[in-house]
């Protein structure tokens, strides 16, 4: 590991102007490339104090020995520089493209004598007219099938051609109609030339003109009572019109436009690109990236553009390029692509209609893309061994911790406290064993003493059912266990109805199902730094069990803490381990902040009638509507109440001690409407019933502060 001053550039060394500058390591291997509107400055960031640096960023700086940068006159030379030397070198710490495939395209090349359309992939050449990409190769050869009735280009290769040339006999495709047979002068080099243009004309979305001039031939033929002509001009029609429904309209103004969206979260993205031209989609392309260095999604955007058009040039870049973040500075590369373009190229993030509403179905499929790409790495079961096996040497563990348990403490503000626990049992969820508590020791906001509790109220549990079972050795049972809080948990889905494992009779009811806490993991995860680490090991050390390994993943960093430890556990970009660690660690947030959003809803929509006995819901109705609201049923007599239809002289006293138990909390709030319903209401109005959400504030406003 190199120290960074060693290779740093003295003070005035570098210059104050745009450049490119690349890290090499001690093999003189590029390892980096940057680009920076003022080198000094950007340089300068990556020799400060390592521990004020990303993890990502000091795992840089430590393994190169040298830095070198090029001086350059704008931030656009920066730009295709940098892309230059991304493509020559490969720098590993840069963000890397997993293309899934090599996209195919459908392909004329017009620099030939007698043009062929044919599927291409790979490097485009000049001369071709390409359209594209299509997701797989047999949809080009479906639409090509279908426009050789009306388009009869040569589709052969150039030894068939040769070959048909010679003997002056054509290929099948010229005896039924679907080629114009120039191999022996059927047509001729100039009159191919231009059926080859017209195909170009049609697939770059210039339909409407071609569509009406075929269906005013066909109607002439029909009066010219050439019935025959006018049948096959019908079904030349019929077989176009097939074509273009193969790509449906979805910008009715026929844009060319290219919309590219990313879905990300601390480890990778998936980008997904839609092709539009004339209005219709006519391609779908998309790749996985690595997040090697610390990036914004404006800079992954900057690196989608770099390799969609680093290399095209004129049509081939649209119009306009729709993504969901600008780069930071945007000029550059707006100038940059109205270059490769020759004329100008707009780029913005849409805002309205129906690019908008386009935008968000490619941002779904790039959704769809990481998680499914996840889950392909999650199934493969040498990754999560290799995952399991990383944790345990990086942990220090004397074997790979087969079960992992999860811990996650969620609330708003203080209010609805809830912690979660999920389970990873051989690097896969076991959601039958997933567990959800509230916080009942205390009050308010205290995540580490909410942890502390949790994991005691769980682990109590665990040495009960061991004692129950007469697991106990001599020796080894510990003071601490204590009748278990038999309401601290719920389930938050039904227990599996059988065991996985036959031997562990032990460990299962009378009637076969897992007791909740039976099983020990092998390690405890706590979503938290470390205070939460250290509250999980205080309340293990308290309850005598020093087998279980504790740790706790930080999200901000993605920082590995150890119980004791004042530094923490960096694991590898690349690390396997680290991304199983991730997605444990996000699932029992997710699971945590959905039961935690569940009983918030729930304590929004309760009514202070809930708790008057034998009050259903039909009457709690009838006094709304008779009142005309909460607050005029509280200022209401006893008398004034028994008047409401099916409310008796005890039911009404019951009533009235319940609602002058519960004390209002402040100005009432119709959460449908967002109106404050005030004193001077009148009789007739309703602000609220039992089963209509009333709240002193929304609760869609404090979401964004919820945990």
């Amino acid at each position: 590991m190199a120290d960074p001053s060693s290779y740093r550039p003295r003070p005035g060394e570098i210059p104050d102007s745009p450049g490119v500058y690349r890290f090499r390591d001690e093999h003189r291997r590029v390892i980096y490339v940057g680009k920076a509107k003022s080198l000094r400055q950007r340089l300068a960031n990556y020799f400060q104090d390592l521990a004020g640096l990303h993890p990502r960023t000091r795992s840089m700086v430590t393994t190169a020995a040298s830095v070198e940068w090029t001086v350059v006159s704008t931030e656009v030379e920066a730009l295709q520089l940098e892309y230059s030397w991304i493509k020559e070198f490969d720098p590993r710490f840069n963000v890397k493209y997993r293309d899934d495939k090599s996209y195919p395209y459908l392909a004329v090349t017009m620099n030939e004598e007698y043009p062929r359309v044919q599927v291409m992939r790979g490097h485009k050449k000049k001369g071709v007219r390409y359209f594209g990409p299509y997701a797989h190769a047999w949809a080009i050869r479906d639409t090509v099938d279908l426009m050789l009735r009306v388009f009869p280009v040569r589709t052969c290769s150039a030894g068939v051609f040769k070959n048909a040339a010679r003997t002056g006999r054509p290929c099948l495709l010229g005896y039924i109609g679907k080629c114009s047979a120039p191999c022996v002068e059927r047509i001729s080099a100039e009159d191919h030339r231009e059926l080859a243009e017209e195909f170009c004309d049609f697939m770059a979305g210039r339909t409407g003109a071609y569509l009406r001039r075929l269906e005013k031939q066909m109607a002439e033929a029909a009066e010219e009572m050439e019935y025959e002509r006018a049948a096959r001009l019908r079904d030349d029609i019929g077989a176009l019109k097939k074509a273009m429904e193969k790509n449906a309209v979805v910008l009715a103004d026929a844009t060319d436009a290219d919309l590219i969206a990313v879905a990300e979260d601390e480890l990778e993205a998936a980008v997904q690109i839609f092709h539009v031209r004339g209005g219709r989609v006519r391609g779908q392309r998309g790749w996985v990236t690595d997040k090697v260095e610390e990036i914004t999604t404006g800079a992954l955007v900057e690196h989608a553009l770099q390799q969609l058009y680093g290399e095209e040039t004129g049509d081939a870049v649209p119009r306009e390029v729709l993504v969901p973040a600008l780069p930071d500075p945007v000029e550059p590369v707006q100038e940059w692509l109205t270059g490769r373009r020759g004329s100008n190229v707009s780029l913005r993030v849409p805002q309205r209609g129906d690019k908008k509403a386009l935008m968000e179905t490619v941002q779904r499929n790039a959704q769809q893309a990481l998680v499914l790409h996840k889950t392909k790495r999650a199934s493969d079961l040498t990754t999560r061994s290799r995952a399991l096996e990383e944790i345990s040497d990086a942990l220090g563990l004397d074997s790979a911790p087969l079960r992992i348990e999860c811990y996650d403490i969620s609330h708003l503000q203080g209010d609805d406290v809830v912690a979660s626990m999920v389970v990873f049992e051989d690097g896969l969820a076991r959601k039958s064993e997933y567990r959800r508590f509230q916080i009942k020791g205390f009050a308010g906001q205290d995540d580490v003493r909410s942890m502390h509790e949790v994991i005691t109220r769980r682990f109590r549990r665990y040495l009960a059912e061991k004692e129950r079972t007469g697991e106990w050795t001599d020796g080894d049972e510990p003071g601490a266990a204590a009748d278990p809080e038999t309401a601290a948990a719920g389930l938050a889905e039904p227990p599996a109805s059988t065991l996985a494992e036959p031997s562990a009779s032990t460990l299962t009811e009378d009637d076969g199902r897992p007791k909740r806490f039976a099983y020990p993991p092998q390690l405890v995860v706590v979503d938290g730094g470390a205070p939460q680490v250290a509250a999980a090991q205080r309340a293990l050390d308290e309850l005598g069990i020093d087998d279980i390994a504790v740790c706790g993943l930080a999200k901000r960093l993605e920082e590995v803490w150890l119980p004791g430890d004042d530094d923490p556990v960096v694991l590898p970009r690349t690390s396997e381990g680290l991304y199983l660690l991730q997605r444990i660690r996000d699932e029992a947030h997710r699971f945590a902040i959905t039961y935690q959003r569940a009983k918030r809803a729930k304590r929004f929509r309760s009514s202070p009638l809930d708790d008057v006995p034998g009050l259903g819901e039909t009457r709690k109705q009838a006094l709304i509507k008779h009142f005309g609201s909460l607050k005029r049923l509280r200022s209401a007599t006893i008398e004034q109440i028994c008047d409401v239809p099916g409310i008796g002289r005890k039911t009404a006293e019951t009533i009235v001690a319940a609602l002058a138990q519960a004390v209002p909390g402040g100005p009432a709030v119709n959460t449908a409407t967002g109106e404050i319903m005030d004193d001077t209401e009148e009789p007739g109005q309703q602000t609220g019933s039992p089963g209509e959400p009333v709240s002193t504030g929304a609760p869609d406003e404090r979401r964004g502060q919820e945990r």
